[in-house]
């Protein structure tokens, strides 16, 4: 009988006793954190990625650090993410370039919804169609009646194939079923300068870009790209409003850290950034890029992502854009 005991009282035991690995998530992090941020400094994702990893820092006792790994349209520190040990101590900003990426590139190293555990949905923020002042269009019917009129003439320009500026442009010719041609840039600057020059007609661009030669005169604003009116720019419609029905178009950041991270450590990540996007100073640095504050749970920002993939897929095979 006493053989028998001792088995059964060490099983107890360890069944009263957590895992070795919840005591660690309970006490996470107990070292640096690095935050991936997949491109250049100076963008909007880096802007976010800074200021959540500056707030994490505050919050969660270690050190948050910034690594940015530009290149292949986000795509590169989205793999190192992927690949990282699923410890929580390697996290990564994501884009909605992200999910055009699946549709157009024909080898992603990674699985967008399967090797990434989402965390939070930071930001959404517009992009706003602007013209040359000297496009005789003054509203978005305007514009597509100038465009019936004269099909193939009007050129709309991007920061690259396959960015949301190209696609802004390509779903706007698509849903008012009018010819406009697509002249891509290497980067939202050039294209950016060459509308404001009168070199092409238009440019879906961001508002962060757009916003000083908006108050000068250089650019005429006609709408915005999302379901609901800017803050930034609350008195400019949205293109649904200004009469292209189903259009709608809205950058965002998130954060995501490798797959099979632990749902606790999961958990309190989104909590601490659900925490710091709303707090004011966060609000006043995100709104320089025109960004809103989302704060989503992992469930919901896991959803967003694969409605957007399966709404560019659509659109891409639809309208056949291929990459570079």
């Amino acid at each position: 009988m006493k053989h028998l005991l001792k088995p059964a009282l060490i099983a107890a035991l360890a069944a009263a006793m957590p895992p070795a690995h919840a005591a660690q998530d309970a006490q996470y992090p107990t070292k640096p954190v690095r935050l991936i941020i997949p491109f250049a400094p100076g963008g909007g994702t880096d802007l976010t990625g800074r200021a959540i990893a500056q707030k994490l820092t505050e919050a969660l006792g270690q050190t948050f650090v910034a690594d940015n790994r530009a290149g292949a349209n986000g795509t590169i520190g989205a793999d190192l993410a992927a690949k990282a040990p699923p410890d929580g101590y390697t996290i990564s900003m994501i884009s909605s370039s992200h999910s055009v990426n699946p549709s157009l590139m024909k080898r992603l190293p990674y699985d967008l919804v399967t090797d990434l555990a989402p965390i939070t949905q930071a930001t959404t923020q517009p992009y706003a169609l602007v013209v040359h002042p000297s496009v005789p269009a003054k509203s978005v019917k305007d514009l597509i009646a100038l465009a019936k009129a004269k099909p193939g003439t009007i050129n709309y320009g991007s920061s690259g194939t396959g960015g949301l500026s190209h696609l802004s442009g390509a779903l706007f010719s698509h849903l008012a079923g009018i010819d406009i041609n697509h002249v891509p840039y290497k980067g939202g600057s050039p294209a950016l300068t060459d509308v404001i020059a009168g070199q092409i007609q238009m440019l879906f661009s961001t508002i962060l870009q757009a916003h000083a030669h908006l108050n000068s005169g250089r650019l005429r604003p006609l709408a915005v790209t999302t379901a609901k009116r800017s803050r930034a720019m609350p008195d400019l419609p949205t293109m649904a409003e200004a009469g292209v029905k189903g259009y709608e178009v809205a950058g965002w950041y998130g954060v995501v850290a490798p797959a099979r991270t632990p749902k606790p450590i999961v958990t309190r990540l989104n909590q601490e950034i659900v925490r710091a996007l709303r707090l004011p100073d966060v609000g006043e640095k995100m709104s320089a890029d025109g960004s809103e504050p989302v704060g989503s749970t992992p469930e919901q920002f896991g959803a967003h992502i694969k409605a957007e993939v399966a709404k560019w897929r659509d659109l891409i095979q639809k309208t056949g854009i291929r990459a570079d």
